[in-house]
C-alpha cells in the first residue's frame, strides 16, 4: 500500500490574501503545511510567506514564482486560485477590462503552473488549478469570465494527459462562495440570496483533500457546492 502524505508540504497559493485563497492558506497551516502566497496586494498578510505580483504579468510572475521556490528550497503543490470578473454585455465592457479578466484567470494560471513545473517534478507535487461552475456553463453578460474559465478547463485536462505520472493534475469546480467577489459588482449582478453560497473554508477543505491523496492516486475533478445552489447538476 502507499502512504498517505502527512503535511501538504509547501504550497504555492495565488490570490492567497483574500477569499477561497485566504481559506487556503489557514488550510494549509493547520494541516502542517507551508503556505506561500502570491498576491497583488499582501498588506494585510501576517506570518505567512509573501510575493506582491500581479499573475497576469507573465514576466514578473515567472520570475517571482522561481524565487520562492528557490527561497522555499522546492515545491510540493500549487493551487491558483486568482480571479476576477468584469460583468456586462460584450460590448459595455471596456476591451482592456474584457482582456484583463482573460489575463488574470487564464494565462495568470498558465504562467504560474509553467514556473512551478520544475519544482513540482521534482518533488512529484500536485496541481490544483480554480475553474468555476460557469466552465460548465455559459451565461449572458460574463463573456470575459466564462471564456477564461472555459480556457481554465481545458488547460487542465491537457496538463493532466501530459504530466501524468510526474505531476497530479486536479480541477477544481467551485460554486459561488461566501467571499468579497462580487463587492465590486453593481447591484444586478451580485447574488441576491448569499444563503444559497458555500464558505469558503468548505472548498479549501476539499481542496486538501485532493492534496493529500496518497502517490499513485489523483483526484482530477472535484465540484463543490453549497447544497441549494441550482448550478448542478
Amino acid at each position: 500500500m502507499t502512504s498517505q502524505p502527512t503535511t501538504p508540504g509547501r504550497v504555492l497559493i495565488t490570490g492567497g490574501a483574500s477569499g477561497l485563497g485566504a481559506a487556503l492558506v489557514e488550510a494549509v497551516r493547520a494541516a502542517g503545511g507551508t503556505p506561500i502566497v502570491l498576491d497583488r496586494d499582501i498588506s494585510a498578510l501576517e506570518g505567512v510567506t509573501a510575493y506582491e505580483v500581479d499573475v497576469a504579468d507573465t514576466a514578473a510572475v515567472t520570475a517571482t514564482v522561481r524565487e520562492a521556490v528557490e527561497a522555499a528550497g522546492g515545491l510540493e503543490a500549487v493551487v491558483t486560485a486568482a480571479g476576477i470578473d468584469r460583468c456586462g454585455r460584450l460590448e459595455d465592457v471596456a476591451v482592456e477590462d474584457w482582456e484583463k479578466v482573460v489575463a488574470v484567470n487564464l494565462f495568470g494560471t498558465v504562467s504560474v503552473v509553467r514556473a512551478a513545473l520544475p519544482a513540482l517534478r521534482a518533488s512529484r507535487g500536485r496541481v490544483v488549478t480554480v475553474a468555476s461552475t460557469l466552465a460548465l456553463k455559459g451565461v449572458s453578460d460574463a463573456t470575459a469570465y466564462c471564456a477564461s474559465k472555459f480556457g481554465v478547463l481545458g488547460f487542465t485536462q491537457a496538463l493532466a494527459a501530459e504530466l501524468k505520472g510526474e505531476v497530479g493534475v486536479t480541477q477544481l469546480i467551485p460554486g459561488g462562495m461566501k467571499t468579497r467577489f462580487f463587492d465590486d459588482r453593481d447591484e444586478q449582478y451580485r447574488p441576491q440570496d448569499d444563503s444559497q453560497l458555500n464558505d469558503p473554508e468548505n472548498v479549501a477543505a476539499a481542496v486538501l483533500f485532493a492534496l493529500n491523496q496518497p502517490a499513485g492516486c489523483e483526484v482530477r475533478e472535484l465540484f463543490i457546492a453549497h447544497a441549494e445552489e441550482g448550478s448542478w447538476p
